[in-house]
């Protein structure tokens, strides 16, 4: 068997067809990780009749004024279970790469546990073997991330289409997603200029630059791979329910006046507080809804870029207005993502949480947001180091080099 570098057919066909292929081992991301100053290259393993065994795509840069490493994101393309297979490829690799890169940095999309939603349990499957298999031959295993240390999160909550219910939804966010909905949210599928709408609301997350999304964007959309949506109020829709609320409260509120004046026990003080608090609550609704109709006023709350490949879509990235908090944008935006989706496609990536479950986690509120959509929570392998120059590896490790560039 050999090193052969692929044609982008080649690499593309094999990718797609193998079930680890995701979206970040494709000629596409290649691409747009080129617009971020990587090299890349298509690398496949072929044996003496010409069939690919495995293949990377293996994005280069330097880490150092002197030296280079490689990265193939979420790969490699291989039976991790053939363990011939796995030592030919690491030690051809190294062989390959000797003069030219220091190590090659992977971290495959293997689920090795699932997490179970109530208990926070860990359940691991097979797949642990894995690990085992790496170290053997040759890589080296970087310590777990706790939260998003990582270049990938270590936990993703994945939605299988198939099954999503909003009756099964927790109370909680079945709750905020009607809240939403009374508000007179509408979500809208945007063209390349919802971009800047978009940056809007993720600028303030850390390590966001506007042209590194543009560049998401305009290379996967070439096929249509990737969507931006956009949620806005609909001040037409959010009248006509701020006045029924109103009308259906106040009938309620003058009940409740009725039975004070003959029973003025403290759980109907109570219920009559409550309803006065929601009356002035629905008025302001109705003044706010008033004005933006009146203004012809366009508001928008939230939004997401999504990339779609084989039977999932990746939602990137996505952020709200915190001006409108309490408009719930965000529960809203992920509900109608999930039922646009649902009849083309079988899996939404929800991204990244934390597989820290205790009160003291400061990701806690992002845990609890997207594991009221019920999705299978994963815990993945992690991340290795294929080394190939020990000693620079081991120099560059020492003197924090390495820790300081992944940081960044």
């Amino acid at each position: 068997m050999h090193i052969k570098e692929l044609t982008i057919a080649e690499f593309d066909a094999f990718a797609y067809n193998n079930p680890l292929g995701t979206y970040y081992e494709s000629s596409k991301y290649a691409l747009f990780m080129a617009e971020n100053n990587f090299e890349y290259e298509f690398i496949g393993l072929v044996d003496e009749l010409g069939v690919i065994k495995a293949a990377a795509l293996i994005l280069i840069k330097k880490i150092s004024f002197k030296y280079k490493f490689g990265y193939s994101p979420k790969g490699f393309l291989i039976d991790y279970f053939d363990t011939d297979i796995i030592n030919i490829f690491a030690q051809k690799l190294k062989e390959y790469y000797a003069k030219r890169l220091i190590f090659i940095k992977i971290n495959p999309e293997i689920a090795i546990s699932e997490i179970n939603k109530k208990t926070k349990l860990t359940n691991y499957n097979q797949n642990i073997i894995i690990r085992d298999h790496l170290k053997e031959a040759g890589f080296s295993k970087l310590k777990d991330n706790l939260y998003f240390e990582s270049i990938f999160p270590r936990f993703n909550g994945i939605l299988n289409l198939t099954e999503y219910d909003f009756d099964n939804l927790n109370k909680n966010t079945k709750n905020k997603i009607r809240k939403a909905e009374k508000k007179g949210l509408i979500i809208e599928k945007s063209d390349r200029n919802g971009l800047d709408i978009l940056f809007e609301f993720i600028k303030k997350k850390k390590g966001v630059n506007e042209y590194y999304y543009k560049n998401y964007y305009n290379i996967f959309s070439k096929d249509y791979s990737s969507d931006i949506f956009l949620v806005k109020i609909d001040y037409e829709k959010y009248l006509l329910n701020s006045k029924k609320l109103y009308d259906e409260e106040l009938i309620r509120n003058n009940e409740l006046s009725e039975k004070l004046i003959t029973n003025s026990n403290e759980t109907i003080i109570n219920k009559k507080m409550n309803s006065d608090k929601a009356l002035l609550s629905y008025k302001n609704d109705i003044e706010i809804a008033t004005l933006g109709l009146r203004n012809n006023k366009t508001t928008y709350l939230a939004g997401a870029l999504t990339i779609k490949y084989k039977n999932r879509v990746n939602i990137v990235i996505s952020g709200i207005d915190t001006k409108y908090k309490s408009y719930n944008a965000n529960y809203f935006l992920h509900h109608e993502l999930i039922k646009y989706y649902k009849k083309d496609y079988k899996f939404i990536d929800l991204n990244g949480l934390t597989g820290n479950f205790d009160n003291t986690n400061p990701y806690k509120g992002l845990n609890e947001f997207k594991i009221g959509f019920n999705p299978h929570i994963y815990e993945f392998i992690g991340e290795f180091d294929l080394i190939i120059n020990p000693k620079v590896y081991k120099h560059l490790t020492k003197n924090g080099t390495l820790a300081g560039f992944f940081k960044k």
